[in-house]
């Protein structure tokens, strides 16, 4: 029961990594709480976690509303006291170049990836603050490390996502909040293998284009980012702040 007694606020737990996350913060004690914009997914999450004899709450919210960001953290402090984690997971990913890429689209994906990501940590730390620290981990991407022909805006957002990262881990290494990001290769999600893959002209070319890049020769689990993400938690692990941890199946060490 690695966080027995701990509080986690977990954003886009509905699907892929967020929901893998929130199992497995549950299974080792955590109080965890859900965000979306989807209540059916969450309420799914709720309901298959009860029958493993697990509680996981949810609470409907957009990331990209600064107030709901604020209600959010407000629901969380109320029933559990505190927020201990925080895991700003939630993104969007859309394709497109440069000169391909519309103001809306740039916009959209801003402000859920960044936008969101600032403003759950604007509120979660108020509270860690006032309560001795906690610790916040990002999803950035291996695009927030890397360029990556094709996904201009989604790359840029992940970017600023890096940078606010570390930023925030110097503002509050003193104050016992440790900020750290994890930057995800090609992982089985909904949002990868429909939303994304699902839309390419010649899918079979794209797989196979996104699995030369992972020398491990295949995609990640989000089980395995999750594992991921529980580690940077742990507070034996109170001296790693600051860091983009690659989850990539090598890509970035090519």
């Amino acid at each position: 029961m690695q966080l027995a007694n701990k509080t986690a606020l977990i954003t886009g737990g509905g699907t892929g990594i967020g929901k893998e996350t929130a199992f497995l913060f549950a299974r080792e004690g955590a109080n965890v709480i859900i965000t979306g914009r989807r209540e059916a997914k969450l309420k799914e999450v709720a309901e298959e976690a009860k029958r493993e004899g697990l509680t996981i709450d949810y609470l409907v919210s957009d990331v990209s509303n600064e107030e709901s960001c604020k209600r959010a953290v407000g629901y969380a402090v109320g029933k559990y006291g505190r927020i201990d984690i925080l895991f700003n997971n939630a993104g969007v990913l859309f394709a497109g170049t440069t000169h391909e890429t519309d103001a809306k689209t740039w916009e959209t994906i801003f402000d859920t990836n960044v936008k969101g990501t600032f403003f759950m940590s604007k509120y979660a730390i108020q509270n860690m603050l006032e309560n001795g620290g906690g610790s916040i981990v990002n999803n950035s991407s291996v695009g927030g490390l890397n360029g990556f022909p094709g996904l201009a805006a989604y790359t840029a957002s992940k970017g600023a996502v890096t940078l606010l990262t570390k930023t925030m881990a110097i503002e509050y290494a003193d104050k016992g909040i440790k900020v750290n990001a994890i930057c995800p290769g090609t992982i089985e999600t909904p949002m990868v293998v429909d939303e994304f893959l699902g839309k390419v002209e010649d899918r079979t070319a794209a797989e196979q284009f996104l699995l030369s890049l992972h020398p491990i020769g295949r995609f990640g689990k989000p089980r395995e980012v999750a594992h991921t993400v529980l580690f940077l938690c742990d507070d034996n692990v109170g001296f790693m702040t600051g860091n983009m941890i690659s989850i990539d199946g090598g890509w970035n060490a090519r």
